[in-house]
């Protein structure tokens, strides 16, 4: 491939506790193609691994197997230093748009800070008029730059990030539950914004959610991830029509109807049936009961 993200058998695992406990895997084996332009959803239950992979593919954790590569090149094995190059091309958007903004910088220095360390000597007066730019495309007035975070609302706070994502014009972004904290109204316009950014830019984008509906409404294709493995993958259309994994149905399951009239039935998983390390293809309609 050489265009896009490839990924192939890529294990993350972090230490336990203790001295002898085994490492705990939270991503195992997983292997997917992002191709330029494209927006793919990857859902899964919390815990399961989907925030580690995204994390992984930015080179903020390290690989314990398999391989990632970016436009042709291995990336997972470059240094600190050697990563920076590809830094501009891969960013990411934080599910907690409060947690990940410095409280003592204005909207405008944190949309900078990207074109600082990566923008490759950008003058002063250069790098204000890209941010008073990138502010308006995503929907912010010029009034919001001397602004702090705590005096912006959610909505507000999620499109700065995303601002300081796109700044150094990313060729992929990853968005981490980029609107699970935000109403429902807010969540669609974040939703609009991301699906509005990928047509005029040409952006990748791995779109990482619980919310199976969110992801409906903006992926060409979904990953479903449970206990750090993909379980079934395809087209959104396939996945939601006609899926096939029993965890997969599960998930369909929980997603609110919008009649409400409507008689839903929720299945929930006997994880007491599921054996520590069990292969995930056994895992069949069985192991769930209706609640």
């Amino acid at each position: 491939m050489n265009a896009g993200l490839a990924l192939r058998d890529v294990v993350v695992t972090f230490p336990r506790g203790g001295t002898n406990g085994a490492p705990l895997t939270a991503v195992d084996g997983v292997s997917l193609v992002l191709a330029p332009g494209e927006i793919l959803g990857l859902v899964g239950e919390s815990g399961c691994g989907k925030s580690t992979l995204g994390r992984a593919i930015l080179g903020l954790v390290p690989l314990a197997g398999g391989s990632i590569r970016w436009q042709g090149r291995r990336v997972d094995n470059l240094s600190r230093r050697a990563f920076r190059a590809v830094r501009g091309d891969l960013q990411l958007v934080f599910q907690e748009p409060a947690a990940c903004l410095d409280p003592r910088m204005t909207i405008a220095e944190s949309v900078a800070e990207p074109l600082r360390s990566l923008g490759g000597g950008i003058a002063p007066a250069a790098r204000a008029e890209r941010v008073r730019r990138i502010l308006d495309e995503v929907g912010l007035s010029v009034s919001v730059e001397g602004r702090y975070p705590h005096e912006m609302s959610g909505g507000q706070l999620q499109r700065a990030v995303i601002a300081r994502a796109l700044v150094v014009d990313p060729r992929l972004v990853v968005c981490d539950e980029p609107v699970s904290s935000l109403d429902v109204s807010i969540q669609g316009q974040i939703v609009n914004l991301i699906a509005r950014t990928r047509r005029e830019r040409g952006l990748a984008c791995l779109f990482i959610s619980h919310n199976l509906a969110v992801v409906a409404s903006l992926a060409e294709r979904v990953l479903v991830m449970y206990r750090g493995r993909i379980v079934e993958m395809g087209s959104t259309e396939a996945v939601y029509q006609r899926a096939e994994h029993a965890y997969t149905r599960a998930l369909l399951s929980a997603v609110p109807k919008p009649d409400p009239d409507a008689v839903t039935t929720r299945l929930e998983l006997d994880r007491d049936a599921i054996k520590p390390g069990a292969d995930l293809r056994e895992i069949t309609p069985g192991h769930w009961a209706a609640v």
